[in-house]
């Protein structure tokens, strides 16, 4: 569940992140990059306006100067098709922006329109993900399917759960024997869950979060549908994946998610998922290299802050060492023989995450509140951060994919792609 969060555990830039509630300008601060962004090879998006306003792809150089890779790279999505794009990045030439902190500073909800700002850092990507990957999250899934949504109800049914089931699925690989014999008991006791039956059988969940071209970057506005009364921020490492299934890096995400909606049935998921604004990438995709691999993803303890205006704070971490299926794996559920994806995909790898720290009233547990600021921070990725709104509140999503093609001809840079 949510824990406390040792700021020193982490180094100076998490406790950056924790500190960020009392900075006039959080958004400048340079603990949105890695740890050791100057090494790492960081590949995403901003809007740049002028004569030729439009998304370009762009990298940070080791003197935190601002490139824009478009005229090279146009487009993530087929740029991620490339055998060592690590090194294409570094070596590519491009057109100056600028400088890492004002494109962080200018990242934000009233950006300036005169100046550049970050994109999510994936374009004509499928945006998948990884649910029920976690032990805590999969018990706060049973939760809310037996509490039909009604977050009142949430207390005793998991004092009820925890009775029957204890801790002993924490050990139990998905898929295999131990887990059908867990399952038969859980059968027999009347125990048994769609949301078991993801956690621990042989087949992940793996479902659309939302459409190409529809996610929000670092800073921007995230939305929760205004219908919703129990939901909460998910926090989760998200790989960036080709067409051949190649993960060539990782960035964060944010797979907002509302706890009441999917309660009351599993039907009406996409409605808990997608709506407008309510999926936030970046903000830059690292990408694999001699200074970061899958391992390091592996390897990765992801915080979360909520920071309230009414002085809420919600802190927690979750360790990807507690994902009950490798990485790698649940690639290969979502790419093979049986599913292709032409322009490759991005994969929320899900989360321990289920905030049950009590905000409102006792027994309530969590729920977000207008103007929450959520920070999502590792040290090897940086940290996400954005500002909580409902979805008819947040700017419309205009810009997809039929209007990226006709811009991208317009900057006469199709024939590059």
């Amino acid at each position: 569940m949510i824990a406390a969060v040792p700021p020193s555990r982490f180094g100076r830039r998490l406790a950056l992140a924790h500190l960020a509630s009392n900075l006039v300008d959080p958004m400048a601060d340079l603990s949105a990059l890695p740890a050791d962004w100057t090494r790492a090879t960081l590949f995403g998006r901003a809007w740049v306006p002028g004569s030729s306003a439009g998304p370009s792809t762009i990298t940070v150089r080791p003197d935190g100067s601002v490139v824009d890779l478009s005229s090279t790279l146009p487009v993530v999505s087929t740029a991620l098709e490339r055998g060592d794009i690590a090194r294409t990045v570094r070596a590519a030439p491009g057109a100056p922006l600028g400088s890492i902190d004002a494109l962080l500073a200018n990242s934000r909800p009233d950006f300036d329109a005169s100046r550049p700002r970050l994109l999510a850092p994936c374009d004509l990507q499928a945006i998948k993900a990884a649910g029920v990957t976690f032990v805590e999250s999969m018990l706060e899934r049973v939760i809310e399917e037996q509490a039909r949504g009604d977050a009142s109800k949430a207390d005793g049914i998991r004092a009820r759960i925890a009775g029957i089931l204890g801790g002993s699925l924490s050990t139990v690989k998905p898929g295999s024997e131990e887990a059908a014999r867990v399952k038969q008991v859980l059968v027999e006791q009347g125990a048994w869950s769609q949301y078991l039956e993801v956690g621990i059988g042989p087949d992940a969940e793996i479902f659309t979060k939302t459409q190409p071209m529809a996610s929000v970057g670092h800073g921007a506005s995230i939305g929760l549908h205004p219908g919703s009364a129990w939901n909460n921020p998910e926090p989760e490492i998200v790989l960036a994946v080709n067409s051949r299934g190649s993960i060539q890096g990782a960035t964060m995400g944010n797979d907002v998610n509302l706890r009441d909606f999917e309660g009351r049935s599993a039907l009406l998921l996409s409605k808990a998922k997608d709506n407008n604004a309510s999926c936030a990438i970046g903000p830059f995709i690292r990408l694999f290299d001699d200074a970061f691999t899958l391992d390091d993803v592996r390897a990765c303890e992801l915080a979360l802050d909520v920071f309230g205006t009414d002085g809420f704070h919600l802190a927690g971490r979750s360790s990807m060492s507690k994902i009950s299926r490798d990485p790698a794996d649940l690639v290969e559920q979502a790419i093979g023989t049986n599913h292709q994806y032409p322009d490759g995909f991005v994969l929320f790898l899900g989360t321990m995450f289920a905030p049950v720290k009590d905000r409102d009233a006792p027994g309530a547990g969590f729920t977000h509140h207008i103007d929450d600021r959520v920070v999502i921070s590792t040290a090897s990725l940086g940290a996400l951060e954005n500002r909580v709104t409902t979805s008819d509140r947040a700017p419309p999503w205009t810009f997809g994919v039929g209007e990226l093609v006709r811009n991208l001809a317009a900057r006469g840079l199709l024939n590059s792609i």
